[in-house]
Parts: structure tokens; sequence; C-alpha cells
């Protein structure tokens, strides 16, 4: 009988068993070897993804973008306003943009111009409002999208801010009221006989021309020969002062003063009564304009106001960042309103 001895058989179990660790081997080393080399790849791979999203989580700072929004740029009163608003840009290294009306009397451009910088995502909008109380509600969108809001010049109404929810805005300009009389008290004061005047106001709709008015009656009424005769508004420019004071003094040619709300309304008065020949007209008038001050030296206007237009918009841009940066700010900064006459004059 053949057959394999069990010597055999142990060999032959031996060398299978040898070569199932050799096949085990080679796979587990197979499959290392794989692993080993998809690793690292991995691993740069979200390293390098960290690295990048580490580098996007803190981009570099980006300066505020303030907008100035003013009346117009006919007027020169804002172009000064506009020339201190750059000097705190450079000062506070923001970027200012800066929007004006057509006219002093474009309420609703300036409601659109805010509207714009709204949808622009603008982190400040520093205004000199036409209306105190028309833009009131778009300053309000503006403040519930998270812009900070500064007025300047010409006071929002405060009672209608505070219906409407526009709150913590805050004021820079002057005492208008103050500063008016201080005008108006220049003809109050050369006045010693029986005597009619007139005044000539800004948009009726603007506070800072109420307090203008306001202040120029009180003047007026410090001197008891002296009557107003006529008051009428002439939108705060020097077409409408000439035009309105020719109409005046058609109707009251007994006028002796006319104190104007703004140089451009007094520097149209003073065009008129040059073309009439009038000469026996005082005229005082505010704001401080350079030919505002050329016909106080000439004698052509007895006095004008000088309110610091560019301080203001330096002190607004300055206000905006600052609320930017977290700090709080006084409800109101007022500054003093300085009298030029002849005697002030260099």
């Amino acid at each position: 009988m053949s057959g394999i001895s069990w010597q055999g058989r142990v060999s032959l179990d031996v060398l299978c068993k040898f070569f199932v660790a050799v096949i085990v081997f080679v796979t587990l080393s197979l499959l290392a070897g794989c692993a080993d080399a998809a690793a690292p790849a991995g691993a740069q791979s979200i390293f390098e993804t960290e690295a990048q999203g580490s580098e996007q989580a803190t981009p570099e700072m980006q300066r505020p973008k303030i907008a100035l929004v003013m009346k117009t740029l006919t007027n020169p009163f804002f172009i000064e306003m506009e020339k201190g608003a750059r000097r705190a840009q450079d000062e506070f290294d923001a970027e200012l943009i800066v929007k004006t009306g057509a006219q002093e009397t474009s309420i609703e451009q300036q409601i659109a111009i805010v509207e714009e910088l709204i949808a622009a995502g603008v982190d400040a909008i520093v205004i000199a409002p036409g209306s105190s109380t028309e833009l009131i509600p778009v300053l309000k969108k503006a403040q519930d999208a998270g812009i900070v809001v500064i007025n300047i010049d010409n006071r929002l109404d405060q009672a209608l801010s505070a219906q409407l929810g526009l709150v913590g805005v805050p004021f820079i300009s002057v005492n208008n009221e103050q500063g008016a009389y201080l005008s108006a008290k220049c003809i109050a004061d050369a006045i010693v006989e029986p005597t009619d005047v007139a005044i000539l106001e800004g948009i009726r709709e603007a506070k800072n021309a109420q307090d203008r008015k306001a202040g120029a009656e009180r003047a007026f009424a410090e001197n008891p020969l002296i009557t107003v005769v006529d008051s009428q508004t002439a939108h705060w420019k020097i077409d409408e002062g000439f035009a309105v004071t020719r109409h005046m003094l058609e109707q009251h040619p007994t006028i002796k003063g006319v104190f104007a709300a703004n140089d451009m309304m007094g520097l149209g008065a003073i065009a008129y009564l040059e073309e009439a020949g009038r000469t026996d007209v005082m005229v005082a008038a505010y704001d401080a304009l350079a030919d505002a001050i050329d016909a106080v030296r000439e004698g052509k206007m007895l006095c004008t106001i000088d309110q610091q237009p560019a301080e203001q918009g330096y002190l607004g841009v300055r206000a905006a960042v600052q609320a930017l940066n977290g700090e709080t700010l006084p409800p109101e900064i007022m500054l003093e309103v300085l009298l030029v006459n002849r005697e002030t004059l260099p």
C-alpha cells in the first residue's frame, strides 16, 4: 500500500503554513504602503485648508466709509464745510464721500442721496439737512441699517425724531438764534428815530431759519423805535434775495433796514439796493462768506456772523469716527458764533 508518511504530511503542513504567512505578510505590507502614501496627501490638504481659512479670518482692517451730505455747493458756506471734513478725513484715516443737492431747496434729492448711501453700505452719514422734518424717515431707515447718523448745521426736529424713533443722533452747530440776534442788533443799535425794517428768511421748514428769524425779531423788539413791516422767505438764494427785496421795498418804500438770514440773500439785497440807488438802507446778514466780508469792509453791509462751517464739517466727521469706535458722544456740540464787522476785521 502506497501513501505519504507522517513525516511527509508534517512537512506539507509546514509548507502550507509558510505560504499562508507569506501571503498575509505581503497583503498587509501593500495595505500599509497605500495608507502611508495616502496619509501625507490628506494631511497636507487639511493643513493648507486651515492655513487658508486662518488668512481669510483675519483680513486687513478697512478705513471707515463716511458720507458727508450737504445742501449744495453753490453756497461757499458748504465749500468751507467740505474743507473741514477733508481735514478730518486725513487726520482720522477715513474714506470720505461727499454728496450734495443741486440747490438748498432740493430736499427730495437729499432723500434720494441717503437712500443710495444706505444701499451702498456706508458706515456713517454726516448730514446738514435741507429740511428739519422731511429727512427724518430716511435717516431712521439708515440708522436701522446700522449706519451711524450725525446731524450738523441745521437741527432735525427733535419731537418728530423721537416720534419716529430716530434717537441718539448728535447735533453739531451753533446757536442760530443768538447769532441772528447779534447781527440784527447791528441795525437796531444804529436806529435813533422811528424806522421800518424787514427780514429775509431762509427755508421756513428749516430749524436754523426759524431760529434766525426769532433772533432778529428779538433784537428789533429791544428798540421801541423799530417796526418790522415785512418778513418773507428768499430760500437762502442770492437771486431770490434780490427779487424779494425789490418786492418788499416796492410795497414798503419806508424800509431802512434789512436783516438777511444768510449772506447769499443779503448780497442779493445789496445788489438790488445798488441797482435802485438806495443808499439809505442798512443790511446785516449771516455766514461770513468772503464776498460778505468784502461788503462789510466796503461799508455795504453792517455785519455778518461767522458760524465756523469748516469746524462743523471737521467735528462731524470726527464724531462719526468716534461713534464707530464705540465712544459715547454728547447729544450736542455747540460752536461759538463770531460777529464780523468793520471793527473786528483786520
